[in-house]
C-alpha cells in the first residue's frame, strides 16, 4: 500500500520569487506563499492567523512561475511535503518546504 503526501496552499506570495540553476542547468524557483484564516476566539472576537509556506519548484513549472508570478500574486499550489535536516553548531535543524507540481493563478492583475 502507498502513502500520501499532498498539499493545496491558496494564498498571496510574500516576495517576488527567486530563481537559481543547479550546476546542470535546471531552473530553481523558491517563493514563500501567505494563506490566511479566521476564526472567532472564545471570547467572540474575530482573529485572522497567517501561515507562511515555504514553495519550491523545478523544471517548466519553475520557468512559468518565474516569468508570470511576482509579490502580491493569489495563487494556489499544489504539491508535497519534503523535510531536510541539517547541522549548525552541532545542532541538528530542520528544513521543511512544499515542492510544487502545480500551480493555478488566480486574480490578475490592474
Amino acid at each position: 500500500m502507498r502513502g500520501l503526501n499532498k498539499v493545496q496552499v491558496i494564498g498571496n506570495l510574500g516576495r517576488d520569487p527567486e530563481s537559481r540553476y543547479t550546476p546542470n542547468g535546471t531552473l530553481v524557483v523558491r517563493l514563500s506563499v501567505a494563506a490566511n484564516r479566521s476564526y472567532r476566539d472564545r471570547e467572540g472576537n474575530n482573529r485572522e492567523d497567517t501561515q507562511w509556506f515555504k514553495i519550491e519548484a523545478w523544471g517548466k513549472l519553475a520557468e512559468i512561475m518565474n516569468t508570470y508570478l511576482a509579490r502580491g500574486d493569489r495563487v494556489y499550489i499544489e504539491g508535497r511535503l519534503q523535510t531536510d535536516r541539517y547541522e549548525k553548531d552541532g545542532e541538528t535543524r530542520y528544513f521543511t518546504r512544499v515542492v510544487a507540481r502545480n500551480l493555478i493563478m488566480l486574480g490578475s492583475k490592474g
